[in-house]
């Protein structure tokens, strides 16, 4: 009777004779052989296979090897059209190969088995809350987890500013005549200078500036047209601009 055998790691020795497997692991050696370990005994005419092919899982020393760490603390909040990151900090088996799950992944973001980041850049048509979100990493044997956690992602909130526009009131009518009856100023705004859409009229003879709120960023342009009391009106103003940040 012999015996014989393929797959064999390389820190053990094999007795073809006796069929005997043995050796001694080193720390290098710490991790799970492929399942492709098969031995067989033959008497010349027949043989017999042992099965099924096996691997061999060698700890660390001290007993069983610790199951892998993760940890870090990712952000639960974003905002749309703004990056978004998180990176975990892990640590495993000498020997052994990490590798990085996640579960319920929102839409949006991009995710690295290899280093288990999670990055991404939400739109505003994905504002909301994403949830139970779990990232986890493996050593091939125990799997660690970092607890579930939420996302919430928000809309961009829109910058807007004000503008105080000052005037002189006009004194004179076009043919220099004393404009005696002026009722007020119509102040027009808008984003191009030929386009003020825009206006607001201020019954007022004697009022000589004005602060429109609630412009978004950006250039304004702003013009005026005094009217009298009988509705006639002026021409337009010069066109001045200012830039809203």
């Amino acid at each position: 009777m012999s015996f014989g055998i393929v797959g064999k790691p390389s820190w053990l020795t094999f007795n073809p004779t006796t069929g005997t497997l043995s050796g001694t692991p080193t720390a290098a050696n710490v991790g799970t052989s492929p399942a492709h370990i098969l031995i067989w005994a033959e008497d010349g005419v027949d043989n017999a296979f042992l099965r099924p092919e096996f691997g061999i899982t060698v700890s660390a020393a001290g007993g069983s090897a610790a199951p892998p760490t993760i940890s870090g603390t990712p952000p639960t909040s974003a905002t749309a059209g703004t990056p978004y990151s998180f990176q975990p900090t892990a640590a495993g088996p000498a020997g052994m190969t990490l590798s990085f799950s996640v579960q319920n992944k929102p839409a949006w973001a991009n995710f690295s088995i290899a280093t288990g980041q999670l990055t991404g850049t939400p739109s505003s048509a994905q504002t909301g809350s994403y949830s139970n979100i779990v990232v986890s990493v493996s050593d091939g044997q125990a799997t660690s987890a970092l607890a579930p956690f939420t996302i919430s992602v928000a809309g961009t909130t829109a910058t807007t500013g004000s503008a105080t526009v000052n005037w002189v009131p006009p004194t004179q009518n076009t043919n220099g005549s004393a404009l005696t009856n002026l009722a007020g100023i119509i102040l027009y705004y808008g984003t191009a200078p030929a386009s003020l859409t825009q206006s607001v009229k201020l019954a007022s003879a004697s009022q000589i500036s004005y602060t429109i709120a609630n412009l978004t960023a950006g250039t304004w342009y702003f013009g005026g047209v005094a009217y009298t009391n009988t509705g006639v009106q002026s021409a337009m103003s010069p066109v001045v601009s200012m830039s809203v940040q």
